[in-house]
């Protein structure tokens, strides 16, 4: 401990006595002569021990280097406070003693609020128990660490907290300075007033679901009532090439007939419609159960049987993904057909909302089956 700080001490504790001697003015005028003696051994310990100790520290600058040490630490704390990134100064217990105004803006916490309360308050619950743990591991000086968390006030944007160990000027315990730098290019203090950036692929995959439902519903507007492989063939004739390299599309539930295939230049296709569809395991799973299937690199090549030169037709195909659908008008209604879809090679595999998309288009092809049919 220096000079000026047993100083600040000595002082300290004789402004504490000299209030508790104030307070013995009520004692009993015969118990007063030990209050004045106490009153004149504090004042002799003034002028003993507490101005000499002030000369020295006044000759040999200490004065000046405290109030140096002051306007160091009030432009440490400015900096602090001015840092551009999110920056928190917490305990092992992660208590926030300090919070600076970006932190207080990425967490939506005013930095009063903030102060003598844990920083894992401010994260999601799933987070707290991994922040807790990682800062008393810094704190215990095993290291810095970094995780990611999620805040509450934007859990869907997750945040990179970096922890490093501090001992912030002569204070016994170590204190972790917690950094906080949101993920990504959107920051969650500060978001738009008109919403997140839109993700134009996305959106150019929905329109493109749209207009090929637009044109499903088109080409089954044309087909005429009661005929029921006009409905399969016109929609077949939608949906390939711009949807899928293969399509395969068989009628009837209990007695399964192969309408319509359409395949690649130049690929078998030929071999594929003269298939029986009873051979197909997904085809008779789907007619009978009416459940659809979505496969990425199907790993069983009998899954859909063998072609008429007795090659796997999935392997033949060399298929990447596939989408099995039921062509049904109503859950659990009657199966009028399945549809079979295939992709290759490099094309992307289906996704989930292009299997939603087929599901639709394939209640309106059921519907359109249906039509001129009611007495079936």
């Amino acid at each position: 401990m220096s000079q000026m700080e047993e100083f600040g001490e000595e002082l300290a504790d004789f402004v504490r006595r000299t209030a508790e001697l104030k307070s013995a003015r009520s004692v009993p005028s015969g118990d007063l002569g030990t209050v004045l003696d106490a009153a004149l051994f504090e004042l002799d310990h003034v002028a003993d021990q507490l101005w000499p100790t002030y000369e020295r520290l006044a000759v040999n600058g200490q004065w000046d280097d405290a109030t140096s040490d002051r306007d160091e630490q009030r432009l440490l704390r400015s900096l602090f406070q001015r840092m551009p990134l999110p920056v928190a100064l917490v305990d092992r217990e992660t208590v926030v003693r300090r919070m600076n105004f970006a932190a207080t803006g990425l967490t939506g916490v005013r930095a009063g609020y903030a102060t003598g309360r844990p920083l894992t308050g401010f994260l999601v619950h799933a987070d707290r128990v991994a922040f807790r743990s990682q800062t008393a591991a810094v704190a215990r000086g095993e290291g810095d660490r970094s995780l990611n968390v999620h805040l509450q006030q934007n859990p869907g944007t997750p945040v990179r907290a970096t922890l490093t160990a501090l001992r912030p000027g002569a204070e016994p315990r170590t204190a972790v300075l917690v950094v906080l730098q949101p993920t990504g290019d959107r920051t969650p203090h500060r978001p738009s007033i008109q919403g997140p950036a839109p993700d134009l692929g996305e959106a150019t995959r929905h329109a493109a679901q749209l207009d090929l439902m637009d044109a499903m519903t088109s080409a089954l507007l044309t087909v005429e009532d009661g005929d029921r492989a006009g409905v399969l063939e016109a929609a077949a004739a939608v949906l390939h090439g711009r949807f899928a390299d293969w399509v395969i599309a068989d009628e009837g539930a209990a007695r399964l007939r192969r309408t319509a295939v359409l395949g690649p230049p130049d690929a078998p296709a030929a071999d594929v419609l003269a298939q029986d569809p009873a051979a197909c395991p997904l085809v008779v799973e789907a007619a009978r159960g009416g459940a659809a299937s979505l496969q990425v690199r199907p790993e069983d090549p009998d899954a859909f049987g063998r072609d008429t030169s007795g090659a796997h037709v999935l392997v033949r195909a060399e298929v990447t993904s596939l989408l099995c659908v039921p062509l049904t008008a109503r859950t659990h209604g009657p199966v009028e057909g399945v549809l079979t879809l295939f992709r290759s090679g490099a094309r992307l595999a289906f996704s989930l909302a292009e299997a939603r998309a087929v599901d639709v288009m394939s209640r309106h092809m059921a519907l359109a089956m249906r039509r001129g049919t009611a007495g079936r």
